[in-house]
């Protein structure tokens, strides 16, 4: 089957500091491309764009809010920090079989555990249509039988699961931060029922901080004090959260060293340093 070619709206960047070219759907209110420009320029914009540089083809919904980054030379590198650090789940559960992500974006994790935990199966969950439409443009994969995108509210679906997951990530946010529908509902609650007995929620917090507090009284209520903990990423501002359904299995022993070098030399990606960030992690009382 032929796949019908996205038509985009198509200009220069307005920032002279950040060159490049934008591209977004065509809005339903017919703006020009002028227009469309003025909006971004000043923040009015209701809808996700890309914006490409010579180098990288990032998602935004606001020019302060980058919601993914893909480098052209690498579709599937993991570009940012904060994504590489989620990966650290591995040393918690380095051979997950069934994985829940909440929120696309531009589909940096999603694309790199398709790629490289290939006897997982990956279900994403986008509650924004426009976000899932630009999949292609982000070398997302197609659907099949090990990777899937759900168009759905994350906290409406989890509420609807009934098999358990061994990891659930959670990437989810809206144009000033942290997804507030996550926390008007049962979704961490239900989060911490589904996952298997040895599972994790890892979770990225970025954005207005001011969102934080009500995740975080969420997350401590769901998954009991002491049983999640707080990881920063210095390099990109954000925090990432672990959550586990049973006592915290801080890794300070010999196995999870030996685990981290596995890791590193199969993922190359850092998980001697992830597993000594994770160890000075605050716990959540």
């Amino acid at each position: 089957m032929t796949k019908k070619a996205l038509a985009f709206l198509q200009f220069d960047s307005p920032w002279c500091f950040d060159p490049g070219t934008i591209r977004l759907l065509p809005p339903p209110d017919g703006l020009s491309g002028e227009e469309a420009s003025r909006r971004i320029m000043d923040g009015e914009l209701q809808q996700p764009y890309i914006l490409e540089t010579a180098s990288e083809r990032r998602l935004h919904f606001t020019h302060d809010a980058v919601q993914s980054v893909m480098s052209l030379e690498e579709p599937d590198a993991l570009v940012t920090a904060y994504t590489r650090k989620m990966m650290a789940f591995l040393l918690f559960r380095p051979n997950p079989r069934n994985i829940v992500m909440v929120g696309l974006g531009g589909g940096s994790l999603p694309k790199f555990c398709y790629r490289y935990l290939q006897k997982a199966r990956i279900t994403v969950v986008e509650i924004d249509a426009r976000v899932i439409a630009l999949r292609e443009e982000f070398c997302v994969p197609a659907d099949d039988h090990r990777f899937r995108i759900v168009c759905e509210d994350g906290a409406r679906y989890m509420a609807t699961l009934a098999e358990r997951i061994d990891v659930i990530m959670v990437d989810a946010f809206d144009p000033i931060g942290l997804a507030p529908t996550l926390v008007a509902s049962d979704f961490y609650a239900h989060a911490a029922q589904r996952l298997s007995p040895n599972g994790v929620l890892v979770m990225n917090f970025s954005g207005a901080p001011v969102r934080y507090s009500a995740h975080i009284r969420r997350i401590r209520d769901a998954f009991g004090g002491g049983n999640a903990l707080l990881v920063p990423v210095a390099a990109d501002d954000n925090i990432v959260l672990f959550a586990f359904p049973r006592p915290l299995p801080l890794p300070t022993t010999a196995k999870y060293g030996s685990r981290a070098e596995l890791l590193q030399s199969r993922f190359a990606l850092e998980f001697p340093r992830y597993l000594r960030r994770v160890c000075q992690g605050h716990v959540l009382a």
